[in-house]
């Protein structure tokens, strides 16, 4: 048990996909200016990300190491996360459709987005076990919800204040991305993470 919670820490704190990684940038950017719809793109991306994980781990595991193939790795998964971006459209368009509008482009584009490849891959690069695997890509997009939330919250305070005019717009998130990647760089202090 003390493992899984030290991968879920790991993972969407310690070494969070986009302010450790460096991955998902663009809806990181894109999709932070209400907090309502990052949430849903949190939501979205969670899902996707776990059932790619899951996924991926299996088609490494009785696909491509049985057919000795690790070079087909990153196309076989974006198979996966393909499939898996298309039955969280249909599940939104199904179930949210409110969501499913105030998301648009948002959604496809999960299927471009590089942290839900990378979280695939790096499950596979640390030999993880599909439990571990699946639980990872959680913990990795609860990391993921949570950076993008916390700093669309930012932007809508931001928003409401007196910012010099040089630094308005993007000049202002990206200084605030950054100020939000240190305060979880000092986390890498705990041991064991």
């Amino acid at each position: 048990m003390s493992e899984y919670l030290l991968v879920m820490l790991g993972a969407a704190l310690v070494n969070n996909v986009v302010l450790a990684k460096f991955l998902g940038l663009c809806p990181f950017m894109g999709v932070s200016g209400k907090v309502e719809s990052a949430a849903g793109l949190g939501l979205a991306t969670a899902l996707v990300l776990t059932i790619a994980c899951t996924l991926a781990s299996l088609a490494d595991t009785h696909l491509l190491r049985p057919l000795q193939a690790p070079g087909l790795r990153t196309l076989v998964y974006i198979l996966v996360i393909a499939v898996s971006v298309q039955a969280t459209e249909m599940l939104l368009r199904r179930f949210s459709p409110l969501l499913f509008r105030v998301l648009g482009i948002y959604v496809p584009l999960i299927t471009t987005n590089c942290a839900v490849l990378g979280v695939a891959l790096l499950a596979t690069q640390q030999d993880m076990d599909l439990p571990t695997a699946a639980w990872f890509g959680f913990s990795s997009a609860m990391g993921f919800m949570l950076v993008l939330v916390v700093f669309a919250a930012l932007r809508e305070r931001v928003v409401e204040t007196a910012v010099p005019l040089a630094l308005r717009g993007a000049p202002i998130a990206l200084v605030s991305a950054g100020m939000m990647s240190l305060a979880f760089l000092g986390l890498r202090g705990f041991s064991g993470l």
